[in-house]
């Protein structure tokens, strides 16, 4: 969240690698190049390493055809104006190290009996162990009118959501001289759960440092029944809208944008629409498991990839060398970068065990994630909890609840957590509140 200020070379030795791989075998297959997939293929390599027991180079491989990889919790600082867009986008191919193979394609199905994928390209890969990694599908289509009024510069609507138009969350929040200002959160899942009030709380932020705050009046749309899901942060952010005067409509879904007549409509939990009359409307669109998945013999009834919530294996025994990690899985915890840093260590010495002996390790996951909540330039309230919803603080020990809002979570976002991302995390080196110290496991 702060500016990545060390720059990524793109090592043509590492693109030829990446991009001329011809072997259909593999060791293991992670699928998917964002930051669970980029971690754990790194993580797994490492660990061989550690037990003196290395890989060789290859022997791993990532299916991703995307052409860049980003740092998407970077966009709510591009939102808020701190930050461009561009330093928080590499290309993913300069990502690999060479150990690592890259094949430039992405998984349209599964063969989890006979331990193969099919790519998109119709190729077919194989696998003795199987990590999937793909994120999630965000939904812009099921919000009618969106889409035409993300890419149309005068209708007042943007989304942190997207690399195209975060920086239009900023042009649309900094413009705004006078009028309603609206931010929404669907019901149900979605990624960082705390970012569309994040993104509401530097607005407020900035109205009120530029002498508009009197003028602006910002309302939290959301169709969840709180403003956060743990108790104890939720009574804290609810405290902070009361005090700063900013509306709250829960169990309230957007569903429609009229650009036009500048009206946003939503659905309420007894099915009734209302119409609200926005100057700016900063829109989170729903979200759920990608197709390919939800679609496929590894997912669960809901979509996601069925793990156990501990181990993060399958719980198909049939099944037992895939994992799965990050937002495209049935873990019952928040999805957000934290919570990867957390599970990836987990998978991999699970992983290890499974490949290594052919019994599951003793590596388990508390469902620990975190939501740096921006409060505002220079504050932010740090939100860490495990399964449960369970409070579970790095902090309060030494500096107290953390409810409070301190400067320096603020700067932990700014400027730490982006430098680690980029010279650790995806390097397989960042192992969340351990940071770099890789969590020991008992054999």
């Amino acid at each position: 969240m702060f500016t990545a200020r060390t720059s990524i070379r793109l090592s043509a030795r590492n693109v030829r690698f990446a991009s001329s791989v011809t072997k259909d075998k593999f060791k293991v297959v992670v699928i998917g190049g964002g930051s669970g997939g980029l971690s754990v293929a790194n993580q797994i390599y490492n660990r061989f390493l550690a037990a003196d027991k290395p890989l060789n180079h290859g022997d791993i491989v990532v299916l991703d055809e995307a052409e860049f990889h980003h740092y998407q919790p970077g966009w709510t600082l591009v939102g808020a104006g701190l930050c461009s867009k561009h330093e928080f986008r590499r290309p993913l191919a300069s990502l690999f190290p060479p150990h690592i193979a890259h094949i430039k394609e992405n998984v349209a199905t599964f063969s989890p009996a006979i331990s193969s994928v099919t790519t998109s390209a119709g190729r077919s890969i194989t696998y003795e162990a199987l990590v999937i990694a793909a994120g999630l599908k965000i939904n812009w289509d099921a919000i009618a009118g969106l889409p035409q009024a993300l890419i149309n510069p005068a209708s007042g609507v943007s989304s942190i959501y997207s690399f195209d138009t975060c920086d239009k969350t900023w042009e649309n929040i900094d413009s705004l001289q006078r009028g309603n200002a609206i931010f929404t959160q669907p019901a149900g899942v979605i990624k960082c759960a705390g970012a569309p009030q994040k993104i509401m709380w530097m607005a407020w932020d900035r109205y009120r440092r530029s002498g508009r705050g009197n003028d602006v009046n910002i309302t939290f749309m959301t169709g969840m029944p709180s403003m956060f899901s743990v108790k104890k942060y939720s009574e804290a952010l609810d405290a902070l809208r009361l005090e700063r005067g900013v509306g709250g409509e829960f169990g309230h879904n957007l569903v429609a944008v009229d650009v036009p007549n500048r009206k946003a409509t939503f659905k309420k939990v007894d099915g009734t629409t209302v119409d609200r009359e926005y100057s700016f409307l900063h829109a989170t669109p729903p979200m759920g498991p990608i197709d390919f998945i939800k679609n496929s013999p590894v997912a669960d009834a809901a979509g996601w990839v069925e793990v156990n919530p501990t181990t993060l294996q399958h719980v198909k025994p049939e099944f037992s060398n895939i994992f799965a990690v990050g937002d495209c899985s049935s873990l019952p915890t928040s999805k957000t970068a934290a919570a990867i840093t957390s599970q990836a260590p987990v998978l991999t010495e699970n992983l290890f065990s499974v490949m290594d002996s052919g019994s599951l390790g003793s590596a388990r996951y508390s469902g620990y994630t975190s939501c740096p909540l921006l409060t505002g330039y220079g504050e932010l309230m740090l939100a860490e909890f495990k399964y449960g919803l369970e409070p579970k603080e790095t902090f309060s020990g030494f500096l107290g609840d953390q409810t409070q809002p301190r400067r320096l979570f603020y700067h932990l976002k700014r400027d730490l957590f982006p430098w680690a991302y980029w010279n650790l995390m995806i390097g397989g080196n960042w192992f969340g509140p351990s940071g770099v110290f890789r969590p020991r496991f008992a054999s």
